[in-house]
């Protein structure tokens, strides 16, 4: 084995995932398999999902690889450090990647790390492999787009890494490295439908000033129609999935491009259902008459606030009243609306909140999802606010998500903010149901007296035998 690609990330660990259990493999990773494949390396992926720490431990033990590459994420910075002491045990060399690294190089070469890769993996991967491998490590200067200490224990970053231009030359996800199964058992068993993931394109080019850009930059790079339905016609040949999910920042960004994809799925005869993310200004009657012929069923728009003051300062580019207009023209064509809203964010006071109710109550999304504001280190934001931040836990306890900012209101009374504002949506949308006549209560009611009746007689027949 030339290297084995890793998480280190435990769903039993992950309380909020264990309620809500909707996993994906890791793509990111099996991008990286597939890629290190075709150029010849003899890679594994463990992947670390329904895995434990005593399993994962056991396993790295006895299959003691050359090089271990763990994709960080701030969730499982803590695992990832834990993961990192293991891998040293057994005389490993450790490349770290994924968007947290890169943000703390110093932290991260300190607990053990001996390489780590900004931006995309694959090509620099490439290259490191045969060094670390063969103990190369004078020669780790001459690869971009990577930290490392030197000889003189200084930690130096090379020249950046050039991206992958062409993804449509790039090998499909490397799904048949883990056991897929278990991911599409799992949704079945707690949603009813087996799901799959996969992208159609990478990077953002959208300036949102909390958003991290460490891997991909502000770049956007597609692959063509025909490529993607390549893809979904293998997955739906190979593992027959209920639905797809499009995990792309913003699924809908080209407009010519989702035609022509629309278009070429029609080709092959393929539907099936699918949510993704978007914004509300790549969205018009158009494009969601498109997405609606594709099968999508539900649609997932950052609003992040009903506040323009506030969207404005995120730099989000979004307009409040459209937004309300999009989530309407969504419904009407039946397809889900759900939205994204963050509290918290610099400079919002009761009154943007506030603001953000009316928005959400006049809007009537079909679903929410909400998050407390957090500085990412690398981001504009944390530039904005860092003499200001407050650490809750030690680095190596925590992650990006225990900062808070001095000068704003209490978690306290962000985590009751979140649970008024999905309130008051739930009484608009009670509200917002059509009242039944006067003659359906009555049917209502006699039909309810019947099934008792019904149930009566059903209990009283089997009760004499």
């Amino acid at each position: 084995m030339d290297v084995l690609l890793t998480h280190a990330y435990f769903l039993e660990e992950d309380p909020l995932e264990r309620v809500v259990m909707k996993p994906y493999p890791p793509l990111g990773l099996l991008y990286i398999s597939s890629h290190l494949k075709a150029q010849g390396f003899d890679v594994e992926v463990m992947d670390a999902t329904f895995s434990n720490r005593r399993d994962f431990e056991q396993h790295l033990t006895d299959r003691r690889p050359p090089v271990i590459g763990i994709y960080v994420t701030l969730m499982t910075r803590q695992n990832a450090l834990w993961a990192i002491q293991i891998a040293k045990h057994i005389g490993a060399r450790v490349v770290l990647g994924g968007p947290e690294p890169i943000n703390y190089c110093e932290e991260y070469l300190t607990q053990g790390a001996d390489v780590i890769v900004a931006g995309e993996g694959e090509t620099a991967l490439e290259k490191l492999i045969p060094l670390l491998r063969d103990g190369h490590m004078q020669a780790l200067g001459s690869i971009p787009g990577i930290a490392y200490r030197n000889e003189n224990n200084k930690i130096q970053h090379t020249a950046p890494g050039t991206q992958i231009r062409d993804l449509d030359a790039q090998p499909f996800p490397d799904r048949e490295a883990i056991d897929l199964g278990k991911y599409l058992d799992t949704w079945q068993a707690h949603h009813g439908k087996r799901t799959v993931s996969l992208v159609t394109a990478r990077g953002c080019p959208y300036t949102c000033k909390w958003c991290s850009h460490s891997v991909y930059g502000f770049s956007h790079r597609r692959r063509s129609p025909q490529n993607v339905a390549d893809e979904v016609e293998l997955i739906r040949d190979r593992y027959d999935p209920d639905e797809v999910w499009y995990a792309d920042d913003v699924f809908t960004i080209s407009k010519p491009w989702l035609e022509s994809y629309a278009a070429e799925l029609a080709r092959r005869d393929i539907r099936i259902p699918f949510e993704t993310i978007t914004r509300e200004d790549r969205l018009d009657e158009r494009t969601v008459k498109t997405l609606a012929s594709m099968g999508c069923y539900r649609i997932w728009i950052g609003a992040e606030s009903g506040s323009q003051r506030i969207l404005d300062a995120m730099s989000r580019r979004t307009d409040v009243a459209r937004l309300r207009q999009m989530i309407q023209l969504l419904q009407r064509h039946g397809i889900r609306a759900g939205t994204f809203i963050m509290v918290g964010y610099d400079g919002e006071t009761w009154r943007d909140i506030d603001e953000t109710s009316r928005h959400l109550n006049a809007a009537l999304p079909d679903d929410l999802l909400t998050t407390l504001s957090y500085p990412i280190k690398g981001t504009p934001y944390f530039e904005q606010v860092k003499d200001r931040i407050v650490a809750l836990r030690p680095w190596d306890e925590g992650s990006d998500r225990d900062y808070t900012v001095a000068g704003r209101y209490s978690r306290r009374f962000y985590l009751h903010a979140q649970r008024w504002l999905r309130y008051e949506l739930n009484v608009a949308q009670e509200r917002s149901k059509p009242k039944p006549s006067l003659r359906t209560l009555m049917r209502n009611l006699v039909r309810a007296k019947s099934n008792r009746a019904a149930m009566y007689l059903t209990r009283h027949q089997v009760e004499r035998g």
